[in-house]
């Protein structure tokens, strides 16, 4: 029986429904502007289970309206604690008071999806919506479902992850991967967990992991290394990977090492870490004509400067402001008119729109990516060398690398 084909018009589509789609559609909705989000799967995905939220995402959080819901819900970090396992001593502890007005947070990602959600109109996402091709059509784009379905669309938006089928459309490669796994995990207390609102980092030989308290009964832990080939084989298997923590980590102060004991085995997830080559970025198409990329689909990274998330909510509130002065009433994108010269006009307002956000967007992705990769590189060497420099000189200054890329202020939405 052949699957019937449906089709739906809509001014913008944004195919996925992660950090970055819903932080575009609920920017764009606070301008009084709908558009629809296409997510494949059959509910939000919270893949990761947190993410540290620094000062730069939190005024992305700002600008669309949610931080307020989010901020009671999780602790406001006071500070980092590094420990070397190779010697058994702290390396560095900061103060984040002492760096001046730094709000961080680390936040459950599936509080954040639902917070970003639950402020837009029931109808706007739209699940169980995959796509598998894009077909040109005058100046819109033809999107076809899995389910047969058809959508025609005047702006499309890819924010589809690491293996995004708008990045692809584009032109851009399959990120790389770096050579770098990393296991993340969360565990629940039933009573207080005893942890000080702080980042507490552990450097071994070749690996590192970080412990982080996201309120008074939840901490979110991860854990990186090189892999051997056998370990490459063990990824999936969650409690091999469990143990062959608890093995690595067996200096690690136990109070802390109980978080990973303590851990069910579904709250243990394992991947290889992928990035986008900053030259992609700075060659590649961001946009192209009504259709650009934001979030993991633009600039995936490598997690060692806890940016990834972050830089998304600055995707989602530059886009959204940069395609709301092209969809207001003013500009007449809303008349429904099939005046070919109107429609032509329209779609060169937009692929202005989407230029402007990839040049804004642009130098600061590939400075996130490029800081990212080196900052892992450096803290993760396992030779005696790098790890003496790191543990006696360059703690503090990769602290306040940290600091430093997180105070961007990506602006508000209405300050075209």
């Amino acid at each position: 029986m052949e699957t019937t084909r449906v089709l739906v018009e809509e001014d913008i589509v944004i195919v996925g429904a992660g950090i970055a789609g819903l932080t575009t559609a609920l920017g764009l909705h606070r301008l009084g502007i709908t558009s629809l989000v296409l997510e494949s799967s059959d509910k939000l995905r919270a893949a990761g289970f947190a993410l540290t939220i620094w000062k730069n995402a939190w005024k992305a959080l700002d600008a669309v309206g949610v931080a307020h819901i989010l901020r009671p819900k999780h602790l406001q970090l006071q500070g980092n604690e590094i420990t070397s396992l190779i010697t058994g001593q702290h390396t560095s502890t900061i103060s984040f008071k002492e760096q001046g007005k730094n709000e961080i947070r680390c936040v459950k990602r599936h509080l954040m999806l639902e917070a970003l959600a639950s402020e837009l109109p029931s109808d706007r996402i739209r699940y169980l919506s995959k796509v598998v091709a894009i077909e040109e059509s005058g100046f819109s784009k033809i999107l076809h479902l899995s389910d047969g379905t058809t959508i025609k669309t005047k702006v499309l938006i890819g924010c589809d992850g690491v293996n995004s089928v708008v990045a692809k459309w584009l032109g851009f490669k399959e990120a790389a991967f770096a050579t770098r796994s990393e296991i993340r995990g969360y565990a629940e207390y039933k009573n207080n967990h005893g942890f000080g609102p702080k980042f507490m980092y552990f450097f071994g030989d070749g690996f590192r992991a970080g412990v982080i308290p996201t309120d008074e009964k939840s901490v979110y832990w991860f854990f990186t290394w090189n892999p051997t080939s056998q370990e490459k084989d063990q990824e999936h298997n969650s409690a091999n990977l469990k143990q062959f923590m608890l093995d690595k980590l067996e200096k690690r102060p136990s109070d802390v090492r109980s978080v990973i004991e303590n851990t069910e085995l579904h709250n243990l997830f394992s991947s290889r870490l992928r990035y986008r080559h900053p030259w992609e970025l700075l060659f590649g198409n961001i946009s192209k004509g009504n259709v650009c990329v934001a979030g993991d689909a633009f600039h995936p990274m490598t997690p060692d400067i806890g940016q990834g998330g972050c830089s998304a909510l600055e995707d989602g509130v530059v886009l959204a402001r940069c395609l709301g002065k092209t969809f207001s009433k003013k500009q007449g994108t809303h008349l429904k008119d099939d005046d070919e010269h109107l429609e032509e006009q329209q779609y060169k307002r937009i692929e202005e729109a989407l230029k402007k956000y990839a040049n804004e967007r642009r130098w600061r992705s590939i400075d996130l990516i490029a800081t990212a990769y080196m900052i892992g590189v450096i803290q993760q060497g396992g030779s005696k060398l790098v790890g003496f420099l790191r543990d006696k000189f360059l703690a503090t200054f990769l602290a306040g690398v940290l600091l430093k890329k997180s105070g961007f202020d990506c602006g508000k939405l209405d300050n075209c």
